[in-house]
């Protein structure tokens, strides 16, 4: 029998497997358990096709239970938490830009990362989500349009010290440490400010339809999830006021 413990599990042969092996595999990634879940996911279904073939007569990932995932995912930035974070990092420097270009443009850390000026056309921003493939066309605001006249002229807007394009996971890492560094707690992370663009949006009184052509978000369900966080009674005020 192999052990996951010292050697790869993609070493191990299929009818090698137990359940304690799914769980060490899952293990790996217990910090995010979504990716763990969506590991579990796939070796289900390999062990399913790997019984109808008569590989092996059990499935040992049917009996592995999933990890409890977050229900509302990444925690939404405040107001005061957002202005705290560009009081720290003036005009110019690369936290500032990549704070509103995430809070501006509305979109994950893996498409931000990419943003050049070739993908500015007059006053819109073009994108290309990543994840989706929805191609968007986002008005640019005049508080990041005014940043990225200080940003770097040539390659991505966010560069490393190498004057390199970040990984969206390098840029993750990065981040924290700016946010570390303006005083903010943990657990505020690029994520969290697509959901208060959503947030910003809602609370501005826009509609599910226009948030999504913002956001990209495939479903109105889940711009509804992204905008729980916005101020309920400023919302109710507004729909009140318009009753006649």
């Amino acid at each position: 029998m192999f052990d996951l413990q010292k050697q790869d599990y993609a070493a191990g042969m299929v009818a090698e497997f137990e359940p304690v092996h799914i769980r060490r595999i899952m293990a790996r990634h217990a910090d995010t358990p979504a990716a763990a879940n969506n590991r579990l996911k796939i070796l289900r279904l390999a062990f399913d096709h790997a019984v109808d073939d008569g590989w092996r007569q059990d499935n040992p990932a049917k009996t592995v239970k999933k990890y409890r995932e977050k229900a509302e995912g990444a925690t939404p930035w405040k107001e005061e938490q957002i202005t705290q974070f560009l009081d720290h990092w003036p005009v110019g420097t690369a936290p500032r830009l990549a704070l509103l270009l995430l809070l501006y443009s509305g979109q994950r850390r893996s498409d931000v990362v990419r943003m050049g000026r070739q993908h500015v056309r007059g006053d819109l921003l073009e994108v290309t989500q990543q994840k989706t493939g929805a191609s968007l066309m986002i008005p640019l605001h005049s508080v990041l349009a005014y940043e990225l006249e200080h940003a770097p002229q040539e390659g991505t807007f966010l560069q490393t010290g190498k004057g390199e394009a970040f990984t969206a996971n390098g840029f993750y890492m990065r981040f924290k440490s700016w946010r570390a560094a303006a005083g903010l707690p943990d657990g505020l992370s690029p994520h969290g400010l697509r959901k208060a663009a959503a947030r910003r949006l809602a609370e501005a009184g826009c509609s599910a339809h226009q948030i999504a052509a913002i956001t990209g978000h495939a479903t109105l369900s889940e711009v509804e999830r992204y905008t729980r966080a916005a101020d309920q009674e400023m919302l109710a005020r507004a729909a009140m006021a318009k009753i006649r």
